[in-house]
């Protein structure tokens, strides 16, 4: 792991649906540009420690706050009208502009849980501006992942799934993400409120038997915590907004050139180490790494991270 350096520059791109997305850069201005992607969604970039996975000397670093969340601008929870608009397609169309803006030609593209759904996505719309990928707690958000965390999970957990779906006042026919989602685009701002606190209670929840869990709300802000379960659970409703034909694990064939490197918790619970299993048996020039004794993520995950970008970098 290296150490988080100084930003070199910061600044934001105009999207043409008026949103400002905030971007900065770190390590070397002449390095190899390494795209970092984060989780959530919503999770935003927050106080930089994803620079730890890069060699400042040998990489420009790019960090981007997705749309909605974090440094960019207006936050999803103060402009839900725009809430439509957010989706994967637009997620990738605002990362094409800060690499335009910023005159990159290629770039390792990286990311971490939603984010690695994103570049796995943006790889698959733009081959051609990838030079490798490496993943870390790795997710495609189909159907059978989002319905696996938000259902069937409860197998595991039956009293906090009971009370996730008493607070989702789920309607016959619609599953207890969709109710979420339309409760946080929706509902009265008590509602809206209620319905992310309960939402997050949950999160906290299946992340429980992770080794590194820490006990209490996984996001103590309720701002934060609002926006999340707003950006989640509209991601999560939809399919990630790559259905059917268009699903990540349909299209793997269409990466089977690029070069990547797949960390994974073994003792992932949320997103149970099948998902990359499957994404590296059908992608020939990928390799998985599943770290032993960690969830969700965690320093050893990040450690082999660190590990595999670095290799990109010789």
């Amino acid at each position: 792991m290296f150490p988080v350096t100084d930003l070199l520059a910061s600044g934001w791109v105009e999207n043409p649906d008026g949103d400002r997305i905030y971007w900065e850069t770190s390590g070397n201005p002449h390095g190899i540009p390494a795209l970092w992607l984060h989780g959530g969604p919503g999770s935003g970039l927050g106080s930089g420690n994803y620079r730890k996975r890069y060699d400042p000397d040998v990489f420009l670093i790019v960090g981007i706050d997705q749309r909605g969340c974090g440094r960019s601008t207006p936050l999803v929870v103060d402009a839900l009208d725009r809430l439509p608009r957010n989706t994967t397609q637009g997620l990738i169309a605002d990362t094409e502009l800060v690499r335009e803006h910023l005159g990159i030609d290629r770039w390792l593209v990286t990311g971490g849980s939603w984010g690695s759904t994103l570049a796995l996505a943006y790889a698959l719309a733009h081959p051609d501006r990838v030079r490798g990928i490496v993943l870390g707690a790795v997710t495609t958000t189909g159907r059978d992942e989002v319905d696996w965390i938000s259902e069937t999970v409860g197998r595991i957990f039956p009293e906090a799934w009971e009370a996730l779906e008493r607070d989702s006042h789920r309607r016959p026919g619609e599953r207890v993400v969709e109710a979420y989602a339309r409760i946080l685009a929706n509902g009265t701002p008590e509602e809206r409120s209620a319905a992310a606190d309960a939402w997050d209670a949950w999160e906290s929840t299946h992340v429980s038997l992770d080794p590194n869990y820490t006990p209490g709300p996984l996001h103590e802000d309720p701002v934060q915590r609002l926006v999340i379960a707003t950006l989640v659970t509209h991601f999560w409703a939809n399919d990630a907004f790559l259905p059917g034909d268009r699903a990540i694990l349909n299209r793997v064939d269409e990466l089977a050139h690029i070069p990547a490197v797949l960390v994974h918790g073994r003792h992932d619970v949320s997103g149970p180490v099948i998902t990359p299993w499957l994404l590296h048996r059908q992608w020939p020039a990928s390799r998985l790494i599943v770290v032993e004794d960690e969830g969700h993520g965690g320093l050893r995950s990040a450690e082999r991270m660190a590990e595999a970008i670095s290799g990109f970098g010789r």
